[in-house]
């Protein structure tokens, strides 16, 4: 076993029992549950409109170089850099290029789950960089020293009573401050953070190619006063979030507000193609963007996983499955928790690593049903298992084990050897696997087939006489 299946394992079984995380997620979850229905009246045919987004990903994924090659060709018209990073040291090294050359001192960074997936802010604390979140949720967990724990809210795991008494330790504040006097307090923080930081750091919802633009979507506003009051601008996103047109915002941002957070629209939706015009007060004097491989390029080689690259990072699918609402986001000790997490993760970070992942799931098809692009999560997670088999990544007593199965599912007159006590000593004392999770096996002491055979033998006896 892996040493990452071995933390997930460990991870899990501690927070599965922990009752008070379970009450706090179940709290929030609720009240997400509550609310997205509200946001799904605005469409008048749901399906039809999740089916057309599908389409449109699908079209963008298909035809992703062409689409990523016009979105630069436009951007950099405008007077934007474009970096091609294959994986997390190229962008690193090229932010950090940047922020040298800029004699950064501050940064102040928004909506860029991306950035967590290569360690930026450990990497600019190393070079003597102060890397401020300025997301509540992503300011929160900082000020904590931990990883965002969701896609969309990365301190669901984290009460009012546990964020006022965060606050208090690291602050100074009062204990027992509001929700509203706490988002006070991180504005006032954070206000003059933006004045002083040298760049500022985001992500992209959706990169927009005929245009050469990037899409972002929030809540909070803090998403443009990072890209436009630092002279310096970098964008870190993915090459999936390509769409081919600014026509598709008009389906796609609803589409994220209703399963991302229940509304409608959020509150904040910008578009940026690029630096600071001559004939513009505002905005940056320099912009680049750093289109991010880092693994997904294995996906897309996939003719099948290759559809987890449709994923619009709006979390339903953490929402719904019952696993992440047990263990929590930080027990996957990934990026990208969750159903997508356990699809993507594999390819992104090394099959071997991470094939347990896969296992993570119920297999109950949840997570599928609420995905606004009705990506196939819970049948590419068992095809992820396949494909950990097929490259060899599984031990040799696992491989024996299955043979054995298969071999014994195949032959009727094995199936029915040892019933009950047998069946029962062999499965409930060597397999230990089963049962160190789960109550004992108790087969029968007749397989279906043999009680058939009894009962059409007894109906023949009876026919006779």
């Amino acid at each position: 076993m892996t040493k990452t299946a071995s933390t997930f394992i460990a991870k899990s079984t501690i927070k599965a029992a922990d009752l008070s995380h379970r009450r706090k997620i179940n709290f929030n979850i609720g009240k997400y549950n509550a609310v997205v229905p509200q946001g799904k009246q605005q469409f008048a045919d749901l399906l039809a409109a999740r089916e057309m987004a599908k389409n449109i990903k699908y079209k963008a994924i298909e035809n992703l170089d062409n689409y990523l090659l016009e979105f630069e060709k436009n951007i950099t018209a405008r007077g934007a850099k474009v970096i091609w990073a294959n994986d997390g040291n190229d962008a690193l090294e090229a932010i950090g290029k940047i922020c040298k050359e800029k004699n950064c001192k501050t940064l102040v960074k928004s909506k860029s789950m991306v950035t967590e997936e290569i360690h930026l802010n450990q990497y600019l604390e190393a070079n003597g960089i102060e890397s401020v979140e300025t997301d509540l949720g992503e300011y929160i967990q900082q000020l904590d020293g931990e990883a965002p724990y969701h896609i969309v809210t990365p301190a669901m795991h984290k009460s009012k009573e546990d964020v006022a008494k965060l606050f208090a330790e690291k602050l100074g504040t009062p204990s027992n401050l509001t929700p509203t006097e706490l988002t006070l307090v991180a504005r006032k923080n954070l206000r003059q953070k933006y004045v002083d930081a040298e760049v500022g750091v985001t992500g992209a919802n959706f990169i927009l190619a005929d245009i050469g633009g990037i899409a972002v979507t929030e809540n909070e506003g803090n998403g443009r006063l990072s890209c436009a009051i630092p002279k310096t601008h970098i964008v870190v996103v993915g090459i999936e979030k390509v769409l081919p047109s600014i026509n598709d915002l008009a389906l796609f941002w609803p589409l994220l507000a209703t399963f991302g957070t229940g509304q409608q629209v959020t509150v904040y939706n910008t578009i940026i193609s690029g630096p600071r015009q001559t004939n513009e007060t505002d905005g940056p004097d320099e912009m680049y963007v750093i289109l991010l491989d880092n693994g997904r390029t294995n996906l897309l080689a996939n003719p099948t996983s290759r559809e987890a690259l449709y994923c619009i990072r709006c979390g339903a699918c953490l929402n719904a499955c019952p696993v992440y609402k047990n263990i929590g986001g930080h027990s996957y000790d990934t990026t990208y928790s969750g159903p997508i997490g356990s699809v993507i993760t594999p390819h992104l970070s090394g099959m071997n690593d991470y094939k347990h992942l896969s296992y993570a799931s119920s297999l109950c098809g949840n997570c599928t049903e609420v995905c606004p692009m009705k990506i196939n999560l819970h049948e590419l997670l068992l095809d992820n298992r396949h494909e950990a088999v097929q490259q060899g990544n599984s031990t040799l007593m696992e491989r024996i084990s299955w043979k054995v199965w298969k071999t014994a599912s195949l032959n009727r007159a094995m199936m029915n050897m040892g019933n009950g006590t047998l069946k029962n000593k062999v499965v409930n004392t060597i397999f230990k696997a089963w049962t160190k999770n789960h109550s004992n096996l108790d087969f029968s002491s007749k397989t279906f087939n043999e009680i058939w055979k009894d009962k059409v033998a007894a109906k023949k006896d009876t026919q006779k006489d």
